[in-house]
């Protein structure tokens, strides 16, 4: 392997992780034939079959697990190594960024102050995946994540970045036209929106049968954001996020002071990429965002507030 190339192992960890060539793809942003062309080069380089290939996809053999584990530590060592060049350099920021989110988080909070960020530092460029789904930061899907789960391992650096609220929406159309709620046991008579149970992605999540398993739900998404739709329709009610609930037309809530759902929201990164000088940059930025908001994501007041 005298002719060593960094491009052939980080596509080979691309499709080890995906398990898919297709997807190491969409990854990489490049073409499938050139990840298939790329492997096939690395398996003769090292003299073995390092993928097993059928229709369900791409499965490491022995030797491929080997180089994988091998290919990881190189990794390592070279995050490492960018960190330290960078680190001097916090003014000129490069390089790109992949942040997951959950779905509301990411769309409706996090993106517009992601976009103040790269307005500051215009040689970076960002991903931002807001997902009804978790985000494997082992696989490397992301650099870096906002959770709703404080990962078990210690394998991860985790901050606590704030608790968000949630309470139930309608419009005042619906609530016009249904019986009046005056405290909780008033829910039982209406209808309800929520989560799918068998697809809920993470323990955290909003469940209404866990809250009230007496109320009755009329439909269920795996997306809050399409459930605050619904709300919006006029179909029922669903608890949402303040953060949400408060940016979508026509939502109000109800009985804000007798209903209090918490939940906390976690950044996690791999420890060699949360070294990068702008992995911590950001880190500093969502942290100093939601500490501002913190109100806001409380929902204390429905004016977002922004870093000067």
């Amino acid at each position: 392997m005298s002719n060593f190339d960094w491009d052939d192992f980080r596509i080979f960890l691309a499709a080890a992780r995906t398990q898919s060539g297709l997807e190491a793809s969409h990854l990489l942003k490049m073409s499938q034939s050139t990840v298939s062309r790329r492997l096939g080069k690395l398996e003769k380089e090292v003299g073995s079959k390092l993928f097993d290939r059928s229709a369900q996809g791409l499965r490491l053999t022995t030797a491929g697990h080997h180089l994988f584990e091998h290919a990881e530590k190189l990794e390592s060592t070279l995050s490492v190594i960018e960190s330290q060049v960078s680190q001097g350099d916090r003014m000129e920021l490069s390089g790109e960024i992949r942040i997951g989110a959950t779905e509301a988080f990411g769309t409706f909070f996090l993106m517009p102050h992601l976009s103040h960020f790269c307005q500051r530092h215009q040689a970076v460029s960002m991903d931002v995946l807001p997902l009804p789904r978790s985000l494997n930061i082992s696989k490397r899907e992301v650099d870096t994540s906002i959770a709703l789960d404080r990962p078990r391992t210690n394998s991860f650096v985790t901050r606590k970045l704030g608790d968000y609220r949630l309470l139930p929406y309608a419009t005042p159309e619906y609530l016009e036209r249904h019986p009046p709620i005056r405290r909780v046991e008033d829910f039982q008579d209406h209808r309800w929106i929520d989560f799918v149970d068998d697809l809920l992605f993470s323990p955290q999540q909003f469940h209404l049968h866990k809250w009230s398993s007496s109320l009755q739900r009329c439909l269920r998404s795996t997306s809050v954001v399409a459930q605050a739709q619904a709300v919006k329709a006029g179909l029922g009610i669903a608890v949402i996020p303040c953060f949400l609930g408060s940016v979508t037309d026509n939502l109000v809530p109800i009985l804000p002071d007798k209903v209090d759902i918490t939940r906390s929201l976690w950044l996690v990164a791999p420890p060699e990429r949360r070294e990068l000088a702008r992995i911590r940059a950001l880190w500093d930025y969502v942290r100093d965002i939601a500490e501002l908001n913190a109100d806001y994501l409380d929902g204390k007041t429905t004016e977002m507030s922004w870093l000067k």
